[in-house]
């Protein structure tokens, strides 16, 4: 079984210097994109940082869970094409579980990780311009 770990940790370490190594670096910018430009609609909307609003607010949890996948659903599931073709061509098999979470790490936990805080930081620059200057 330690193994098998080993393979997979190994396989995953060894994606980012193989072929299609672009995609570790075009898919969290993608999302990252993503996540400021929601950030500061959140910011305008006067909603609370996304990641935080998640566990404290369920009224809302399922809208904002909508709102995140509606952002970079389509970069999950590129960065899921994308593994899968890598696992073909490098790796010669299918490994989905390998797929599912370099497709997390490249697509949904950079923009979950930053919509929250480029709200605080644009609902602080708004207040900010907000004040009439002394």
């Amino acid at each position: 079984m330690a193994d098998v770990f080993t393979q997979l940790w190994r396989e995953i370490v060894e994606r980012p210097e193989g072929p299609m190594a672009f995609r570790f670096y075009l898919q969290p910018l993608m999302a990252i994109v993503f996540a400021v430009r929601d950030g500061i609609k959140d910011a305008h909307a006067g909603n609370p940082p996304y990641f935080w609003a998640l566990f404290t607010d369920p009224s809302h949890r399922l809208e904002r869970l909508r709102s995140g996948w509606s952002a970079v659903g389509r970069i999950f599931l590129l960065a899921v094409v994308m593994d899968t073709v890598y696992q073909l061509v490098v790796l010669k098999g299918l490994r989905p579980l390998q797929g599912l979470f370099v497709a997390v790490l490249l697509a949904l936990v950079p923009y979950v990780l930053l919509r929250g805080p480029v709200n605080r930081l644009a609902r602080g620059l708004l207040h900010r311009h907000a004040r009439p200057h002394e």
